[in-house]
């Protein structure tokens, strides 16, 4: 998954409608970025926490279809609901909370469903948001 993405590029910029409205350019897919109106925008799309949360969810999805499919396991259909909130944390501040909540339909046992939710969480996008993320910013011409 991951590895065939390698050199793969986003490119995100205004689009010169609305103040905070963003184009996004993924291969040949094409998105838009908004903000809602309480923060000044126009919801002509997602948010980016809703993105983040949504590729979140999309990842865990894909990555439980691909392993029921390889361990024959009678998974019907997954669903993902996500839900991003600040949160106070120890010592003062505000954290971020993500709650994600995993329907799995199917004939499935107690062991398959464990077993799912232990894979839930080495889907990619969960161990990256898990890990010390390195990020790289600088201007360019």
């Amino acid at each position: 998954m991951a590895e065939d993405r390698q050199n793969h590029r986003v490119v995100v910029s205004e689009s010169g409608r609305g103040p905070y409205q963003q184009s996004i350019e993924i291969g040949k897919h094409l998105l838009l970025a908004d903000e809602p109106p309480a923060l000044g925008g126009e919801d002509a799309g997602p948010a980016p926490f809703d993105l983040l949360l949504a590729s979140l969810g999309a990842c865990t999805s894909i990555t439980l279809r691909m392993y029921a499919q390889r361990k024959l396991m009678p998974l019907t259909r997954v669903s993902v609901e996500l839900q991003h909130d600040r949160i106070a944390v120890a010592g003062g501040g505000r954290g971020d909370h993500v709650v994600r909540r995993i329907r799995l339909e199917g004939d499935l046992s107690a062991d398959q469903r464990d077993a799912l939710l232990a894979i839930a969480n080495r889907c990619p996008m969960y161990r990256t948001l898990h890990s010390a993320l390195q990020i790289d910013s600088m201007v360019v011409e």
